[in-house]
């Protein structure tokens, strides 16, 4: 769940589809309180920033296998494969990188570590992530610089891009557009380091 406070304002984030309203909410003393944008746009969760927020459109949707209705067409996350280019070993995920998804992702990253070199984490197949998937991530950056390589993420979509920045990650990770352009960059690194 995302919620985004500043000032008199709040930005809510759609659990399931990324969609995101901005809104003059009245904050009550606690902080963490967002019943007013929940109510007043029709969004459905608690009155609290915690457990699942979902916009009106994904509140219509009938609940599916106990977690959240996607929409469009992603649903769990999971990843594409594994792929080992050299020294860099580049993690393609796909779905929802969420609680439900984080087993597959903590043994894919775990994987990537064990292989040594640098990690590309390819995003372009992936919809939304929560505080799991931010987590690993994180987890996995600290990894790779203690053994003296580099994690960056590679095509997050805007939504990805709007959760980094307003949880202030988006300066933790080297971020690219694509794979090939993080490819390119690591192997330039690499090429400059063994000179």
């Amino acid at each position: 769940m995302t919620v985004v406070p500043d000032d008199h304002l709040m930005t809510l984030i759609c659990d399931s589809c990324g969609d995101s309203v901005t809104a003059t909410a009245c904050v009550l003393p606690d902080a963490e309180v967002v019943w007013t944008l929940v109510s007043e746009q029709g969004w459905s969760g608690s009155a609290f920033a915690t457990g699942p927020h979902r916009c009106p459109h994904c509140s219509l949707l009938p609940p599916s296998g106990g977690g959240y209705a996607p929409c469009d067409d992603h649903g769990p996350g999971g990843i594409l494969g594994i792929d080992h280019l050299d020294d860099v070993t580049v993690v393609a995920a796909t779905g929802d990188l969420d609680l439900d998804a984080c087993d597959t992702l903590r043994a894919a990253l775990r994987h990537a570590a064990e292989m040594g070199g640098h990690v590309v984490v390819d995003l372009s197949e992936v919809h939304v992530i929560d505080s799991t998937g931010l987590g690993l991530l994180v987890r996995a950056h600290r990894d790779a610089r203690d053994r003296g390589a580099t994690l960056c993420l590679a095509a997050p979509s805007r939504f990805i891009r709007t959760v980094l920045h307003t949880m202030r990650l988006d300066s933790l990770f080297p971020i690219f557009d694509s794979r090939d352009d993080a490819l390119a960059q690591l192997g330039a690194a690499t090429s400059l380091a063994r000179s």
